[in-house]
């Protein structure tokens, strides 16, 4: 079947969206701690750059894809690294695994929250929808990127209506001061730099790629289409800046003054959305590299039973035994170390040697895995 425009266009980028916003972002915590320090108006400043770095990164990255057969990270980085290949792998499993724990407890708060559930269920919820949706493969994972990526636009919409309607002549009059805008640039590259793993974990979905130009197209997207929620919701914040700086929820700090139970609801299920489509896109990523080495093996692919059981075990030692035994706080501490090792094996390179690799070739790079 031939590919939509949907596909070649837009799901690229509901994808990378999907596996930047996770919980940080959902919440607002990730934005108040980079963006708001600058300013109402560095802020967006920062939003913007973040944005264009995220498309730049993209476009090179579909781009060498493109031209390597590359549709899963081991095979990506095997042509871009060579032998350098598994410390991209190994940095990218503990970031997983610290990830996922923080998806599973964050999961858990949400479930006692909204139906007083004993914490272990909403986490198990959360396991069995990611296992679940990695098991039917690609096509399931697409929808679940399409699907959620609607009702997360459509809820950061009303909450930006309802926003306006509550308290827009404090959002217009803070972004009216004469506020500091310092360290914004320094804001938007560190943000912009935490996030863009998400480029390569997406590679999967790239299959519906026809051309180079789509590859262009779509990478350009991805970066206003992964920040329109964060957009959104900070121009909502900005209303009670500086003083929401020191909430550990942001949206529920703010949920608090829309005085919306409803509203509120769907907003902490549109968080639990948000999270699991997160956690399926960094799963399907790991299982998509499973398969690669199961079918050059074996000669076919992973079963239903078989991606299942894979997505569960890595789910069971990330949500469950990680958090157990301590190596949350281990993989935390080393969280921004994990963050520049990424940023040095896979952005720098892609952006330097990947991008001549792809001038020399002119589109049709030619490597070997070594």
């Amino acid at each position: 079947m031939s590919s939509t425009w949907f596909q070649r266009y837009l799901l690229p980028g509901f994808a990378f969206k999907a596996v930047v916003i996770g919980g940080g972002y959902a919440t607002g915590r990730e934005l108040v701690e980079f963006f708001l320090p600058s300013g109402p108006r560095g802020g967006l400043l920062a939003m913007g750059l973040a944005a264009v770095i995220w498309s730049v990164v993209c476009i090179a990255t579909f781009l060498f894809a493109r031209a390597t057969h590359s549709e899963d990270y081991r095979t990506f980085f095997r042509h871009l690294l060579g032998r350098g290949w598994i410390v991209f792998e190994i940095a990218y499993c503990l970031f997983i695994v610290l990830i996922l724990a923080v998806f599973g407890a964050a999961a858990g708060a949400i479930g006692a929250a909204l139906l007083g559930w004993p914490p272990l269920i909403g986490t198990l919820c959360l396991m069995l929808g990611i296992a679940l949706f990695v098991a039917f493969g690609n096509t399931s994972v697409e929808r679940l990127f399409k699907w959620v990526s609607f009702f997360l636009y459509g809820v950061y919409g009303v909450f930006v209506v309802l926003a306006l309607g509550a308290f827009g002549d404090r959002i217009s009059a803070n972004f009216a001061l004469d506020a500091p805008t310092d360290g914004w640039a320094l804001a938007g590259i560190t943000y912009a730099g935490y996030n863009i793993v998400g480029a390569v974990v997406i590679l999967p979905v790239l299959r519906h790629l026809t051309s180079n130009r789509d590859a262009i197209i779509a990478g350009a997207l991805s970066g206003p289409l992964a920040m329109i929620p964060a957009l959104l919701f900070f121009i909502c914040m900005v209303a009670y800046y500086p003083q929401i700086e020191a909430q550990a929820l942001p949206s529920d700090f703010l949920l608090q003054r829309l005085d919306a139970p409803l509203f509120h609801a769907a907003f902490q299920l549109m968080i639990f959305a948000a999270l699991l489509e997160s956690g399926t896109g960094s799963v399907h990523a790991v299982n998509q590299r499973i398969e690669q080495v199961w079918r050059a093996r074996f000669g076919r692919d992973l079963s239903v039973r078989s991606r299942f059981v894979a997505a569960g075990v890595l789910l069971v030692i990330a949500m469950l035994l990680a958090e157990r035994f301590g190596l949350v706080t281990l993989i935390a501490r080393g969280y921004r170390g994990l963050a520049y090792v990424l940023i040095a094996v896979y952005v720098v390179p892609v952006l330097t040697y990947g991008v001549w690799r792809l001038w020399q070739g002119r589109g049709q790079v030619a490597l070997s895995p070594q």
